[in-house]
């Protein structure tokens, strides 16, 4: 399996457990990696036998400004969810960062993978 990835993807969300997180959205930092059979883009070298990251991008970011959750692991749920439902791809791994979340830590978040087998 091949693996494109998207990272660094900043999206700005409504998420977190306490009352002052569910005022305003807070970025996130979205890293994906798509497991994917490239060969058939390769061969052709057409946008059509292939993932269009801008469209990935597209629908993540319409994605978080309507999502309202309360953990990281929903939001990576439904991203994983979205990319393999809507997209033509075989697995995923998303990993989200909520930078500042914790005084004391630089980053946390959560990491997942979804595919034929999870």
């Amino acid at each position: 399996m091949d693996i494109v990835y998207l990272h660094g993807l900043s999206l700005s969300t409504l998420i977190g457990v306490w009352e002052w997180e569910r005022k305003t959205k807070q970025t996130v930092v979205v890293d994906l990696d798509i497991g994917m059979d490239t060969r058939a883009a390769a061969k052709s070298d057409s946008i059509d036998d292939t993932t269009d990251y801008q469209a990935v991008v597209n629908r993540l970011l319409e994605l978080a400004k309507e999502s309202n959750f309360r953990l990281v692991e929903a939001f990576a749920e439904a991203i994983a969810t979205t990319l393999i439902d809507e997209f033509k791809i075989d697995w995923v791994r998303v990993r989200i960062n909520k930078q500042g979340a914790l005084r004391d830590a630089r980053s946390v978040g959560v990491i997942i993978e979804r595919g034929p087998n999870s």
